[in-house]
This record gives structure tokens, C-alpha cells and sequence, in this order.
């Protein structure tokens, strides 16, 4: 074969191998490539193409092309602007660059036609092999056309008709699109069965690419297509809305975006919002994330961060409120003026935690009401009784299911301002479990010093509770923590004297249950002698709850009576009482008519006031054991043991042989054994009546005591008193020996109850036995 040498004019082109049969557009704008453009037109048309090696280069020479490449018949010429030229060329056979002739004022290149190889080792090409290969390049081809839609169907056509081999491997190599060095490499490779090797590895690698394409663009889809499909259903939402004429047309996002720049909240606050807000309208996919966003928002947006209510200080009008609805409890209403008096004049100060303490139904909840009534601050109840969980203070983490605020932050929530009052009902009935310690959780919220950053689990950015008044309620200051009652200022509220719960009865609850049953003043009238009764007969409380209760029966019925009998008016006195209540409920043990031996009356605290307790004790022939029966706790019996001994140390002092407590038995009782008794108030009692016992010496009937005994015959104070001298008043006791330590607390209580008492202080068990041994 001849192989012919040319001197032609030469372009070097960037990112692009031209092959032959390939048709293709590519612009020039280097000056030599355009003067060897125009060359070439004034010739034969016919052109030298060669790929640069790096694109970057802007004067290549010989060292900067492939030695292999393309002559090209060149089609059309175009002028674009900015003298730019466009050709249309047409790939016709490989050539190899000798030399160039010149570079200036274009390259001009002598270049040898490099023909195919189309035999191998010497050996003609079997043409059933050939004829296989051919159509196993079509059919390949054909599924490559598959992938590639865009590619002409006049392209299939050809492809399809050609039945040379080294033409089919040409057009196909022509016209897939490659990238500018893979068809370096197919230009370059001379033998035919090589290149036809290189073009389906090539063909074949190119439709894997395609199939993986595939798989990863439907598994998108899929995940898209829903995404989609839900952003359309909330876009034909959004105009159905705006069709009906609903003004929302802002999107949730949009609307919280705008309420919190109008939010009043600190900068810390508004850029959690901010950040959150961000989150929300990333996740409209997901809409289980969407919602647990949404209500933190939301609940965000509710919160008071910086909105007050103004304050109420007109210490005249708190007065009267709180005398209009409470009868006694002055401890507590001075308390509160003095608060008001210090909020007046300082403009703020620290608000105070007050901790009410008081038997049931004495008004601890009633009074913290009326208060925010008095400063006209909105009013939250927050009621601890068995809490256990510590989340329920401070509130679960967002994160997880049906997560909510604790419910300090709740109740702020509720009362829309950041300084209401704040009631925590019956914290002394906090519990604790393994699922956290409830009281620590209340140590930061009730501490003036660290309530300023309280910081709730599920909100996560602090929040000011030193502004919020905070009363809390007790029954007993037992069950509470030393660390958290020392962060709170205690009033103690103690049980209604019978004088009290009649003007309670008189001001308050007969009038209430009147109204409530749907009585006037004129159809319902109960006696003042009824009420008495009522209070002493029909409850046993320290509160008024259960006077109440009785007071209510008595509407009810009453009801019935004028709407069945055609009555005008019902009249309630002393007589008819047990008509409306039934048979008297209770009645007090009252003081002994004569005095006994070994018989000594009692005084006890208990949950719903004072009582009297009646120790009796006998002595008998054994063997030195101390029997103690009713029900009794430890404490009284460590008492009744201390009692023994001190009777043993000073045995002869009192004629008491010193065998005597060897050889007899003592036992001691205390009545209603049903009924659990404990404290330490009753040991200087048990030793009374021991000593009656066993010398003989009778004790005072119209006599009660209370306090307790050391082995050397102290006598301890104890607690209580007011409740315990209101029931030895009850029980017509006329002398009282109390604890010479708690002669203090005796000023403090009212006239009404010491009124015909004689009260005796003691400090030593000698004192004791001088006043109450005959």
C-alpha cells in the first residue's frame, strides 16, 4: 500500500480529537488557527487536525499536540463576532505529524496518511469472525442507543446498514461521545481488531455507568416523588385557601418567622427560635419531625419571656380582701401587707417564698388565692401531691416521645406573664423514685439566688422565675427536706378555735352554701346554738371543710322540705339539729368528775388539731415487766422506759421500796386501741400515772399535761401547744403543766383559748408530780 505524504495547513485543537467519519462544529479565535482556516479554503479544503496535550497552553508547537491525528475536509466557514470563526469539518483519515514546516503566521505541518491494519501475524481475518463481530458491535450498540434516547434514529439507520467492519468501528467511534483522550486513544490505535476491542470495552464500560445511574436516579426518584407529592397537596391547600377568601396565606414558617420579631424575649431566646424555625422548613418531608418542631415552637412562642402584668399596691384594698374572705390567720395577712409595704416603697425587691403550714382545711390554698386577688397578678395552682418524676419540674428533653415542659414552666405558660402567683399545693407530699430526686429539682426554682436562670429540659434556654411570687402549702414540715425548707420563709397556720369556726360558719359558709343550693337568707335559718353544736358534735377537724360538708346536708335537705311540704322557711335550731344530721357523731371525753389513782389525762397533736389522751395505768403482783398496750409507737414507749428508770432513781424519795418494781408488774394503757398513737409529748404523763400507781397518790381530775422526760427528770418542750390547750379546753380541763420552754408560745396565742386555763410551766419532773398528786 502507498502511503502518501502532505504539507498541510495545521490547527491544534483544545478538549476536542477529531476521527474519521466524525462530522463536527468546533469555533477557532487564535489568530494562526484562523489564517491556516483561511489557507486551507483557498487550497484544497483540506486540513491537519491534532489535539493539544494540556489544554491550557496558548502557542503550542510540535512538543505540544499528539503525533497522531486527522485530516479534515473542511464543509462551511462562519464569521462570529468578535473575529471568531466556526467551522464544519469532517473527519477523513488518521495522519502522523512529521515536522512542521513553519509556525508563522501559521502552523503548516508535513504529515503521513497512517492506513488500518486489518491483518494479524501475517493471517487473513476469518470473515465468520468478522461477521460476528460486526453484529455483536451493533447489537451492543443498539442497547448503548437505549440509554442515550438523544442520539438521531438516522445515526441507528447507518449504523445498521454498514456492513464494513472497519467503517462500522469508525462511524460508531465517530459519534459516541467521548471525551477528548479516549478517542486519542481509539485515533492512535493503527490495528483494526485492537481498536474494535478498545471501542466495545469502551461501549460496554459506558452503559454500566449508565445502568448504575439508573438505579441510584429511581431510587431518588422514590424518595423524591413523596416529597413532591405532599409539597403539592400543601400547595393546592394553600390555593383552596386563598380561593375561599382565607386570609392565612403565609405558610407556618412564615407566621412563626414574624411572630417572633414581634416577640418580647431576649436576643438568646429569639436566636433558638430563629434556629429552630430554620430546622422546621428543612424538614417539611418529615412530617413526624415536623410536628415535634412545630410544638416547640410553638410552645416557645407562648412563653412570657419579658411581659409583665403591673402590680397592684394599694395596701388598703389588699386589707380588705383579705378580711373580707379570712377570719383569723394574722400571722399570714401581716406577713403579706409587710411584703406589699417593701414592694411600694422599692418599686421590686426579692419576691418572698412563703410556706404555709397548717392542718387540712385551715385555708392555706384559699388565702394564697385571695392574695392574687389583692395585688390583681394572675393566679397559677400547681399541685405537687405524689410527684415523684423529676421530669415533671423540670420538664423531658424534646427529643423524646410526647415530651412536654415541667410544670413550672407550664403554669408560666398558663398565667401568660413572667411575674403571677405561684401556688405549690402540698409540697410536703412530694415523693421520690428511681426516676429522680423531686425535691432537688425544687431547690433551684425555690431559691432566690438561682431562679433567675432556671433552666427546664424541654424549653433549653433559661428562664427568669425570680419575679414570680411563689407560696407554697404544707401539712407538716416533716417529710421536707432540711436544704429546701431552709429556702423558705414558714407561717405556720394552726387549727380554728369553735369561736373561729362559728364566724367562719356565720361570714362564709352558710352564705356560700346557700347560694349554692339555691336558698335565700329568708328560706334557710340555723341558730346560733345549731352551729355550736354543729362544730362540736358533728366534726373533729382543724379546718372547716368537714363543717362545710354538715352545712351543705342541711341545704339539701331543706331544699327538698320547702319544694315537698309547700314550706316558706326552714328553721334549724339545737332541737331539730339531729333531724338533718342524724345522731351526734362525736363527743368529748371530758375531764373526770373525781380523782383517781393511776388515771392521768393527756394532751396530743394530731393531722386535724388537738386531742386528749387518757393514760391509766395498774399495778400488780410479778416479776418486773412493763406491759404497754393501745397501739402504741416507739417513741412512747422509749418514753414509758425513760419514765421507769427516773421512777427507780428516785423510787426513795416517794416510799418505794427498792424491790417493789422487781416484784411487780406495771402496765400501761392508753384507750382506743384501734387507734396508732406516737410522739414525744407524753412522757412526763406515763411517769405521772406510773407514780399514782404504784404510791397510791391520787391525781387531779380537772389536771391535763403535756411534755417529755429525760432519765434525770427534765422536762422537754414540745410542739403543738395551741392546739393542745384548745382541746383540754374542750374537755372542761381547768389546769394545764406544760414546759417551762414553751411558756413563749403561750403569748402568742389568742385570749379565747387560755381564757379560764391555768397554765403551769414546769421544768423538772418534781414540779410535775407537786401539781398533780393529791
Amino acid at each position: 500500500m502507498n502511503v502518501e505524504t502532505k504539507s498541510l495547513p495545521m490547527v491544534a485543537l483544545r478538549g476536542l480529537t477529531v476521527l474519521p467519519e466524525m462530522v463536527k462544529h468546533f469555533d477557532v479565535s487564535r489568530t494562526k488557527s484562523i489564517q491556516a482556516i483561511e489557507e486551507a479554503m483557498e487550497g484544497d479544503q483540506k486540513i491537519f487536525l491534532s489535539a493539544q496535550i494540556e489544554l491550557d497552553t496558548e502557542d503550542p508547537g510540535i512538543a505540544d499536540v499528539y503525533r497522531i491525528g486527522c485530516i479534515a475536509s473542511i464543509k462551511q466557514v462562519v464569521k462570529l463576532p468578535k473575529k471568531m470563526l466556526r467551522v464544519l469539518i469532517v473527519g477523513e483519515t488518521r495522519a502522523r505529524l512529521n515536522v512542521l514546516e513553519f509556525e508563522d503566521p501559521y502552523l503548516r505541518a508535513n504529515v503521513t496518511e497512517v492506513p488500518d491494519e486489518v491483518q494479524t501475524d501475517g493471517e487473513e481475518e476469518n470473515p465468520l469472525s468478522v461477521e460476528a463481530m460486526r453484529s455483536g458491535l451493533q447489537d451492543i450498540f443498539k442497547e448503548y442507543l437505549l440509554k442515550n434516547p438523544k442520539l438521531s434514529k438516522e445515526l441507528a439507520f447507518q449504523v445498521e446498514q454498514t456492513e464494513e467492519l472497519q467503517k462500522l468501528v469508525d462511524v460508531i467511534a465517530a459519534n459516541v461521545p467521548f471525551g477528548y483522550k479516549d478517542a486519542q486513544l481509539l485515533l492512535e490505535e493503527q490495528n483494526l481488531m485492537d481498536r474494535y476491542e478498545l471501542l466495545v470495552y469502551k461501549l460496554v464500560s459506558m452503559i454500566q455507568v449508565l445502568n448504575v445511574k439508573e438505579e441510584l436516579q429511581a431510587k431518588v426518584k422514590e424518595r423524591v416523588d413523596k416529597n413532591q407529592r405532599e409539597y403539592i397537596l400543601r400547595e393546592e391547600m394553600k390555593l383552596i385557601r386563598e380561593e375561599l377568601g382565607d386570609d392565612s396565606t403565609l405558610s407556618d414558617a412564615d407566621e412563626f418567622q414574624q411572630a417572633t420579631e414581634k416577640l418580647q424575649a431576649s436576643d438568646e431566646v429569639k436566636e433558638k427560635l430563629y434556629k429552630e424555625i430554620k430546622r422546621f422548613r428543612n424538614s417539611m418531608g418529615s412530617p413526624a419531625e415536623t410536628g415535634v418542631i412545630r410544638t416547640y415552637i410553638e410552645t416557645m412562642l407562648e412563653m412570657p419571656w419579658d411581659k409583665m402584668c403591673e402590680e397592684h399596691q394599694n395596701i388598703a384594698y389588699a386589707k380588705e380582701v383579705l378580711e373580707a374572705e379570712h377570719y383569723g390567720l394574722e400571722k399570714v395577712k401581716e406577713r403579706i401587707l409587710e411584703f406589699l409595704a417593701v414592694r411600694a416603697l422599692t418599686k421590686r425587691g426579692d419576691a418572698p417564698i412563703l410556706c404555709l403550714v397548717g392542718p387540712p382545711g385551715t385555708g392555706k390554698t384559699s388565702i394564697a388565692r385571695s392574695l392574687a386577688r389583692a395585688l390583681k397578678k394572675p393566679y397559677v395552682r400547681i399541685s405537687l401531691g405524689g410527684v415523684r418524676d423529676e421530669a415533671e419540674i423540670r420538664g423531658h428533653r424534646k427529643t423524646y416521645v410526647g415530651a412536654m415542659p415541667g410544670r413550672l414552666a407550664a403554669g408560666l405558660r398558663q398565667a401568660g406573664v413572667k411575674n403571677p402567683l405561684m401556688l405549690l399545693d402540698e409540697i410536703d407530699k412530694v415523693s421520690n423514685d428511681y426516676k429522680g430526686d423531686t425535691f432537688s429539682a425544687l431547690l433551684e426554682v425555690l431559691d432566690s439566688e438561682q431562679n433567675c436562670k432556671f433552666r427546664d429540659h424541654y424549653l433549653e434556654v433559661p428562664i427568669d422565675m425570680s419575679e414570680v411570687l411563689f407560696i407554697t402549702t404544707a401539712n407538716t414540715l416533716q417529710t421536707i427536706p432540711r436544704p429546701l425548707l431552709d429556702r423558705m420563709e414558714i407561717i405556720e397556720i394552726s387549727s380554728y378555735t369553735e369561736n373561729e369556726k362559728m364566724h367562719i360558719a356565720t361570714r362564709h359558709l352558710i352564705p356560700k352554701q346557700r347560694e349554692k343550693h339555691g336558698l335565700t337568707e329568708d328560706q334557710l335559718v340555723i341558730s346560733k346554738n345549731a352551729r355550736w353544736k354543729m362544730a362540736r358534735n358533728y366534726t373533729k377537724e382543724a379546718g372547716v371543710r368537714q363543717l362545710e360538708r354538715k352545712i351543705g346536708d342541711i341545704c339539701r335537705k331543706a331544699a327538698r322540705e320547702i319544694l315537698e311540704s309547700q314550706k316558706k322557711a326552714v328553721r334549724v335550731t339545737e332541737r331539730n339539729l339531729c333531724q338533718y344530721l342524724g345522731k351526734e357523731v362525736y363527743t368529748y371525753q371530758m375531764a373526770n368528775k373525781e380523782d383517781e389513782v393511776g388515771i392521768v389525762r393527756g394532751l396530743a397533736w394530731t393531722s386535724v388539731g388537738g386531742d386528749t389522751l387518757q393514760i391509766e395505768v395498774n399495778v400488780m403482783p410479778g416479776e418486773g415487766e412493763i406491759l404497754l398496750t393501745g397501739q402504741l409507737g416507739d417513741v412512747m414507749k422509749e418514753s414509758a422506759r425513760t419514765g421507769i428508770s427516773y421512777i427507780r432513781s428516785v423510787s426513795g424519795e416517794y416510799g418505794i421500796s427498792e424491790n417493789f418494781l422487781k416484784e411487780h408488774d406495771v402496765h400501761i394503757h392508753i384507750p382506743e386501741g384501734a387507734v396508732p398513737k406516737d410522739g414525744p409529748s407524753a412522757g412526763i404523763t406515763m411517769a405521772t400515772a406510773m407514780i399514782s400507781a404504784i404510791t397510791g397518790r391520787k391525781v387531779r381530775a380537772d389536771l391535763a399535761m403535756t411534755g417529755e422526760i429525760t432519765l434525770r427528770g427534765r422536762v422537754l418542750p414540745i410542739g403543738g401547744l395551741k392546739e393542745k390547750l384548745l382541746a383540754a379546753k374542750n374537755a372542761g380541763i381547768h389546769t394545764v403543766v406544760i414546759p417551762k420552754e414553751n411558756e413563749k408560745d403561750v403569748e402568742e396565742i389568742s385570749a379565747e383559748i387560755t381564757r379560764g386555763l391555768k397554765i403551769l410551766p414546769v421544768s423538772y419532773m418534781e414540779e410535775v408530780l407537786e401539781a398533780a398528786l393529791l
